[in-house]
């Protein structure tokens, strides 16, 4: 699960004003323009104080932050996408999202959340595809037009007997995908191993979706996911670099919080992440990854240093699957 709802008593100080791009954050045009235009990096929210310096001009407060400073963001060289978590607690309206799209060139994209009483099974309107059509996939569609870059479907970690098993799932997932007949890229990502089977490979393919890549303790490792479910030539490729190894979203939260610095660098996760982008741009795909702050303690340092590894023209591991043909098998 990606960040929770603001909480501005965390960060009480800061001028209740309008934020500017950081003084540094220009140095990076030229990383930023080693990279390749379908690779689009982002973190998960924008509405951190403590990314003075880094991303902001100023330590403004989170709310401030959540109404102005997405502007500033998606004028940083790195940040060509950001997640919408909001979105997964309740569906904003499609003003909300017409704000958003204002505060950003076209070339941006969002990763937004679907409402997460689409992908809960104990609620009435799970894996509705009427519902989602008209509550969660209209309001964002319509309100950020071109820069809506995919929709992501999170399944937070459940027994699988709760879904009737991995087949029937699979079964299920597909027909949801089938109706739903997404105009925009739907990616799906989930939390509960048992369910990442070739059978949930083939919901995607014949669904129109693809798997969303995520690094988190409660999910197999990257590298795992990616033998079952390779990426598919020509087809989004999102990466979401969430969380430690062995951490949780509580204990990281309170030991890393303002994010300003990277508290338990990960190297070995970073060189996955980046070889599941390699496979992607090598499979002409266009790539989102989304970092979290509690994936090494800072997600836009943790983008920095994903871009310079990018840059520097380190292979992937030998041995280690590329990407699907259009017409291959997945898993």
């Amino acid at each position: 699960m990606g960040d929770p709802p603001l909480q501005p008593e965390l960060f009480s100080s800061g001028p209740a004003a309008p934020v500017d791009l950081a003084a540094r954050a220009p140095e990076l045009a030229g990383l930023a323009g080693a990279l390749s235009s379908r690779l689009r990096l982002g973190t998960s929210s924008w509405s951190f104080p403590g990314w003075e310096g880094l991303v902001y001009d100023r330590a403004a407060r989170p709310g401030v932050l959540a109404r102005h400073g997405l502007a500033a963001y998606a004028r940083h060289p790195l940040l060509r996408a950001v997640g919408v978590d909001r979105s997964y607690y309740e569906a904003p309206s499609r003003a909300v999202f017409e704000g958003y799209r204002r505060q950003v060139p076209d070339d941006f994209r969002f990763m937004v959340k679907a409402d997460r009483r689409l992908t809960t099974p104990e609620e009435p309107f799970f894996l509705d595809p009427q519902w989602a059509r008209e509550r969660v996939l209209a309001p964002a569609h319509q309100g950020l037009g071109e820069t809506l870059g995919v929709l992501l479907l999170q399944f937070s970690p459940l027994p699988p007997e709760r879904v009737g098993g991995p087949r029937r799932f699979a079964e299920r997932l597909y027909r949801f995908l089938r109706d739903l007949a997404s105009p925009v890229p739907v990616a799906v990502e989930l939390r509960t191993p048992a369910l990442l089977t070739p059978d949930y490979g083939q919901a995607l393919r014949h669904g129109g979706a693809v798997h969303g890549y995520v690094a988190h303790p409660r999910m197999l490792a990257l590298d795992r996911q990616q033998e079952i479910v390779p990426p598919r030539s020509g087809e989004p490729v999102l990466v979401r670099w969430m969380l430690a190894p062995g951490a949780s979203y509580e204990a990281t939260r309170e030991a890393w919080a303002p994010f300003d610095a990277l508290r338990a660098p990960d190297p070995g996760t970073r060189e996955v992440v980046a070889g599941l982008v390699r496979a992607g741009l090598q499979g002409g795909s266009d790539v989102v990854v989304i970092v979290n702050n509690k994936a090494e303690g800072s997600s836009p340092l943790s983008i920095e240093a994903l871009a310079r590894h990018l840059a520097s023209g380190a292979g992937p591991a030998p041995g280690r699957p590329q990407w699907e043909g259009a017409e291959g098998e997945s898993g």
